[in-house]
């Protein structure tokens, strides 16, 4: 049964320092009084926060729990220049800068800080939390655990045209030049990071209505990916870990991520017969969000 969230405060726009630059976020605080365990969240491959971010945050936040849910830098609302520049470094120092911030809030309880992410942001949660032994729990739905399993995923045509992409892009940035770009989500057979049968309605299901976001990030990036492998660091978590396994996952292989996955010391599994963007809306939803909120009432008690 949907949850009526309609009572909730509306979420207040808040800036943090990322190195030299400002990150966006919306601060959900619940109804009460504080000190309040605190949700810090961020997307995935290109996304930004406004993409079904804003429907977890809500019911999370309905249950007691203050959120953070934050762009990273060169993507939506924060600032970075050129425009869609994924790069894995930054995004991890962002996701140290807004855990900082967040235990920084009034009302917030700095002990009791989680850290949720999806996607390529379920593989940077992973990372972050095996440096950080203080966190209260984590949250990796769908996530990117493994480059060489990724992009395994993609077929050889498709590799070869990305890379020759990525190559150019890499080339042009020595020079100062504008990127060359690559789409995030296209039809099967087009050139693009994810082209498999479900990811172009299923990604484009994301946007909010009338929305404008980018398709596409700097192709460099593809020349990075298989070499970031956030699994393996699985065994340094402190914290406990649930993941939030696709079993039909077109873009986050499960039989890797699994693998990652039990080598956590506090590690809860949960399996869902969706693909990779399907827990996002619907009834899928319905069911990781339910599963989620147990997972959080027991780990870390409102009170």
């Amino acid at each position: 049964m949907t949850q009526n969230t309609s009572n909730l405060l509306k979420p207040i726009v808040v800036k943090f320092n990322s190195g030299k630059l400002l990150c966006s976020a919306d601060f959900y605080r619940p109804l009460g009084a504080g000190p309040f365990p605190i949700i810090v969240m961020a997307h995935g491959l290109g996304g930004t926060r406004k993409m079904r971010l804003p429907a977890f945050a809500e019911r999370f936040t309905a249950a007691g729990y203050a959120c953070l849910v934050f762009d990273y830098r060169h993507f939506g609302e924060s600032e970075g220049e050129p425009r869609q520049l994924l790069d894995i470094g930054k995004q991890l120092e962002d996701w140290k800068a807004a855990i900082a911030y967040a235990r920084s809030l009034k009302d917030v309880d700095p002990k009791r800080v989680i850290i949720w992410g999806t996607s390529f942001g379920g593989g940077h949660v992973l990372s972050t939390a095996a440096d950080d032994n203080q966190l209260a729990a984590v949250i990796s739905q769908c996530p990117f655990t493994d480059g060489f399993a990724s992009s395994m995923a993609m077929s050889p045509l498709t590799s070869l045209k990305v890379t020759g992409l990525a190559l150019q892009d890499k080339i042009v940035s020595l020079f100062g030049a504008k990127p060359v770009m690559v789409p995030l989500a296209a039809q099967s057979g087009q050139t693009a990071l994810m082209n498999a049968p479900d990811c172009y309605t299923g990604y484009f299901a994301l946007m909010p209505e009338g929305s404008n976001i980018p398709n596409y990030v700097a192709a460099r990036f593809a020349l990075d990916i298989i070499r970031y492998y956030p699994g393996r660091k699985t065994p340094k978590i402190k914290a406990p870990v649930l993941f939030c396994i696709c079993d039909h996952d077109t873009v986050a292989p499960s039989k890797t991520t699994l693998r990652h996955a039990n080598r956590t010391p506090r590690h809860e599994i949960k399996h869902y017969t969706d693909g990779h963007f399907e827990i996002y809306v619907g009834e899928a939803f319905e069911r990781v969000v339910k599963d989620q909120l147990d997972f959080l009432k027991r780990t870390v008690p409102i009170n």
